[in-house]
């Protein structure tokens, strides 16, 4: 099974297009386990390094998924959603959309990939109707925090979700410009 038709954008080698209903859940659940490795081998257990294909196929189900595609191989992913559903006292502003499962290949990282996936998660938040964007990382991932804090997001608060073993902060951006603290 190939991941690569259906291109929507190239730049370089790299296509992105929705994922789809002939692609392969568990292919995307390894890149995932991939990804996410070295912060289950830091001690933080991300859901992404260990949920089940079911759990993927789930996780899908509440947004839209986007891949990254490189010569027919899956080179990285994220899901968006917007207005993005969220738990009762979750801090994020109203109406806002989110994005989970944002996962390069481990080599693909520096390449920039990452950064292509968070401009694409953004700017469907955006043409999905949601005018900021609220996430949530392991407070503990110094390394991933300041990635957001370099491309304008700011902490508004915590979070504690039952399947990882880990505070979040939840991070939130204003799409249109600098969101306030709320």
């Amino acid at each position: 099974m190939s991941m690569g038709s259906k291109q929507t954008s190239t730049r370089d080698n790299v296509r992105f297009r929705r994922f789809h209903e002939g692609d392969s859940v568990e292919e995307l659940t390894l890149l995932l386990h991939r990804a996410y490795a070295d912060h289950a081998e830091a001690g933080r257990v991300f859901f992404a390094s260990y949920q089940s294909p079911q759990d993927t196929r789930h996780r899908l189900s509440k947004g839209e998924c986007w891949v990254a595609i490189e010569d027919d191989a899956l080179v990285g992913t994220v899901t968006v959603s917007a207005p993005h559903a969220t738990p009762a006292g979750y801090p994020a502003p109203e109406g806002a959309g989110s994005f989970w499962q944002l996962a390069v290949e481990p080599s693909q990282r520096g390449s920039g990939l990452g950064h292509r996936l968070l401009d694409l998660a953004e700017s469907r938040i955006a043409a999905l109707g949601s005018s900021h964007v609220a996430i949530d990382t392991s407070a503990a991932a110094d390394d991933l925090v300041a990635w957001y804090l370099r491309r304008r997001y700011q902490p508004i608060g915590t979070w504690r979700w039952g399947v990882t073993n880990y505070d979040s902060v939840v991070l939130a951006k204003d799409l249109a410009g600098s969101l306030d603290a709320t």
